[in-house]
Formats: structure tokens, C-alpha cells, sequence
């Protein structure tokens, strides 16, 4: 529990930096940038909340100008939302800033710890099903 304290305090205080965005709100950025575009509903499901939930994120990273709605092409009745070049701004920002963090906290470790942790914590990553950096649509990871 106190490591996972230690990561959560990285997060808050790399997303404090950037202004004004809420963890969920930001967490709907990753998830573009992950998955590339979606639509309001697939974001309530990865989310877990109602789709009026999302729709209300959504419609304020969009006031935001982080995300932007656009038809889908297999649909034309629905949208979807994509990054916005200041949203993919902000997630890449978030994202050096915990890196850099990390960096710091790991450089602090004995050498013949380093990669123990980062298997560690690349098992926790792939056990919660996050994308590996490889895979996220504008090359970052967390």
C-alpha cells in the first residue's frame, strides 16, 4: 500500500502541473491515446461508469479543447472523440513528468534493483490490461 501511494502522489503531482484537468478527465485522454478514437459508450465501458457520465467528460475535455468529436466512418449517425493536438500535448506533458519522476525515484535504487522493479511494475501493468507504450497511438506510455 505504501508504494502505491508513492505512484499515486507521482500521478497527482504530474497532473497538478499541467492545470486544470481532473484525474478521470485525464484518464479519458490516455484512453484515446491508447486506443485512438472512441465512441461515448466505449469509453463508459473501459471506464466502468453510465454513458452519461462519459458524455458529461467528454463534453468538457471537448470545452477544453483536448478532444474533438468527429463521425465515425462506419456509422454516420454516431461520433467519436479524438485528441485534439493540445490534448496530445498534455498527455505527452502528463506523461514526460512521470517518467522523469520515476526515473529520479528508480536512479535512487541500488543498480542490482533496477530491474526487479521494472519487471514488478511492468507485471502490474499488464495484469490491469494498461497498453504498453509500443502501443499507444502517439508513442507514449505511463
Amino acid at each position: 500500500m505504501t508504494a502505491s501511494r508513492v505512484l499515486v502522489g507521482i500521478a497527482a503531482r504530474s497532473l497538478a502541473a499541467a492545470g486544470d484537468v481532473s484525474l478521470p478527465q485525464y484518464r479519458v485522454l490516455v484512453l484515446i491515446a491508447g486506443r485512438g478514437p472512441q465512441r461515448a459508450i466505449d469509453v463508459a465501458g473501459v471506464l466502468g461508469v453510465n454513458p452519461s457520465s462519459a458524455t458529461r467528460l467528454i463534453d468538457r475535455l471537448v470545452r477544453a479543447g483536448l478532444v474533438r468529436r468527429q463521425r465515425s466512418r462506419a456509422d454516420r449517425r454516431s461520433y467519436q472523440v479524438a485528441l485534439s493536438p493540445q490534448g496530445r500535448d498534455l498527455v505527452a506533458e502528463v506523461t514526460q513528468r512521470r517518467r522523469e519522476e520515476l526515473e529520479r525515484l528508480l536512479s535512487s535504487l541500488p543498480a542490482d534493483q533496477h530491474e526487479p522493479v521494472i519487471a514488478a511494475l511492468h507485471a502490474i501493468a499488464d495484469a490491469a490490461g494498461e497498453a504498453p507504450e509500443a502501443d499507444l497511438a502517439i508513442g507514449l506510455g505511463w
